[in-house]
């Protein structure tokens, strides 16, 4: 069971890694706020951290949360298997990584520029504004512009 805190103590809104983190959810749940960061990848920080999951996020202490962020920042120190980890042999490094927050969008960005800087079918589609995943474009994703048969006036 968790324990009561002190009214004083207890953090509304917590901020770890550049998101904002509801204090009145369950620890778990609420770092799955962090883009980057599911139910069972929160589930396992929580078991590494050693922190009960009954826990409400505003009643972490500081050094509860800098062992959270720790751990989701280099989470091949604390025993988490490589395919646990969301970006699979960087091209660039060759690392095995977890990205979070804003480094998704980064590192997403980076990847679309080098697939069109390449000239890759991916990146032509990218650069077009063309569906990419080889879904049909016929009579689908028009977006405001007309593609295919003109009614004749």
């Amino acid at each position: 069971m968790a324990m009561v805190v002190e009214k004083d103590e207890f953090q509304h809104i917590l901020r770890i890694l550049n998101t904002n983190v509801d204090g009145r959810q369950k620890v778990a749940y609420a770092l799955t706020k962090i883009q980057g960061v599911g139910r069972r990848f929160a589930n396992i920080i929580m078991k590494k951290a050693e922190i009960d999951l009954d826990k409400r996020a505003g009643e972490l202490t500081p050094a509860e949360i800098e062992t959270i962020k720790t751990i989701i920042q280099t989470p091949q120190q604390f025993n988490i298997p490589e395919w646990f980890l969301n970006r699979n042999k960087d091209m660039r490094t060759g690392h095995t990584l977890h990205l979070v927050s804003n480094q998704i969008a980064q590192k997403l960005r980076e990847d679309i520029e080098r697939m069109k800087k390449m000239r890759l079918h991916r990146g032509i589609r990218h650069y077009w504004g063309l569906k990419v995943r080889g879904q049909h474009t016929k009579t689908t994703g028009r977006r405001g512009r007309t593609v295919g048969m003109q009614k004749k006036s």
